[in-house]
């Protein structure tokens, strides 16, 4: 099939469009043009702005692709820019858990329903939830909700995360640094960047309408990535009200994500414990 990644270069990205290439795919690549990737593979590209609807046209306008995966779809003026130019028979987008009102176990796809939401033309907001909503509803004004796939992921972990999330709680150990946990006994669900990518790349020979959960199987509590982490690093964490703020402050109850529908579509999903404890030996080594 012949696809168009926006975004792509970095992070989950690099996973995802090695496995579209490794199943076969024309793929084409857009960005900005200022990161470059080692793929598994050749791609084409095309550098512009997504976010300019002029720079969209001058680039790909009157080009139709069998499958767009909006990787970078922040904001529904993004989605206009690309959509209002270019054409595709599916649209597969990179969305977020965190369109979800509410925070709780076991989540389901239709406690956010995107043809609900009142659509504003917005650029990208500081309210982050807010923004992914609008992104997804902003697809349903170009395409068919049966071609629209979002896809939701909780937070994304691996060795190439740039956000530092899971590093934090190594590094305040480490360094004997104080951070402040507000409750240990918070429990999450996560997934690994290998298998963000792949999923996606996954749903482009197999499609799924609507939106979709991914996440690994299980949770994992705070306090459980501290009590490895000092094992493994042989100091102990230094919790206290006024030091740095931690990463996963705020949530008000366990946080998990019902995966059954992906499930449906022939994907499982790892064990959480299969890899976050390697990925904490990783940043602990690093």
């Amino acid at each position: 099939m012949k696809i168009l990644v926006v975004g792509g270069t970095r992070f989950f990205g690099i996973p995802m469009v090695n496995a579209l290439l490794a199943a076969g795919h024309d793929v084409t690549v857009a960005t900005r043009g200022n990161a470059v990737a080692d793929f598994a593979g050749e791609v084409n590209s095309a550098v512009f702005d997504r976010t300019d609807s002029e720079a969209v046209k001058r680039a790909l306008g009157g080009l139709k692709f069998d499958v767009i995966i909006d990787k970078i779809a922040y904001g529904s003026n993004d989605v206009k820019a690309l959509l209002a130019n270019v054409s595709c028979d599916r649209y597969i987008q990179m969305s977020s858990c965190s369109v979800y009102h509410e925070e709780h176990a076991d989540i389901v796809e239709g406690e956010f329903v995107t043809r609900n939401h009142p659509l504003k033309w917005q650029d990208r907001l500081p309210d982050y939830p807010e923004t992914k909503r609008n992104a997804e509803r902003a697809a349903l004004e170009f395409m068919d909700e049966n071609s629209c796939t979002f896809v939701r992921y909780p937070v994304v972990l691996g060795e190439n995360d740039y956000t530092g999330r899971l590093k934090f709680y190594v590094d305040h150990i480490r360094n004997e640094s104080p951070m402040y946990v507000d409750d240990m006994d918070r429990a999450m669900s996560f997934i690994h960047e290998k298998e963000a990518g792949e999923f996606i790349a996954y749903l482009a020979d197999h499609p799924c309408s609507g939106a979709v959960n991914g996440c690994s199987n299980g949770v994992i509590k705070i306090s459980e990535i501290i009590d490895y982490a000092e094992k493994k690093i042989g100091k102990a964490a230094i919790l206290d009200d006024a030091g740095d703020a931690a990463p996963y402050n705020g949530l008000t109850d366990t946080l998990s994500f019902n995966t059954g529908k992906a499930r449906g579509i022939g994907y499982e999903f790892s064990n959480l414990d299969s890899w976050i404890y390697g990925l904490i030996d990783y940043y602990v080594e690093a």
